[in-house]
């Protein structure tokens, strides 16, 4: 069993239900997350074409995710 803190109460609940539930959370954190970066983007673009500045280059690139993190420090450890 797993103790969960859900605002001033905790909680004692199964391992295996505590980790389903953090990791559909995390997922939906990840979408809110990517949706506002792309968001951002636009805003970002808008904000520069009403200043008469030329767009941001390099900004529109995407970070890598934890796997393709983990195997470049594969390939680097060799």
């Amino acid at each position: 069993k797993a103790m969960v803190c859900f605002g001033d109460m905790f909680i004692e609940l199964p391992k295996a239900q505590t980790r389903e539930m953090l990791q559909k959370d995390q997922e939906q954190l990840d979408e809110e997350i990517n949706k506002l970066r792309k968001e951002l983007h636009v805003k970002v673009n808008r904000l520069y074409e009403a200043q008469g500045k030329a767009e941001l280059k390099g900004f529109n690139l995407n970070p890598m995710t934890a796997e393709e993190l983990k195997l470049i420090h594969r390939i680097l450890e060799g």
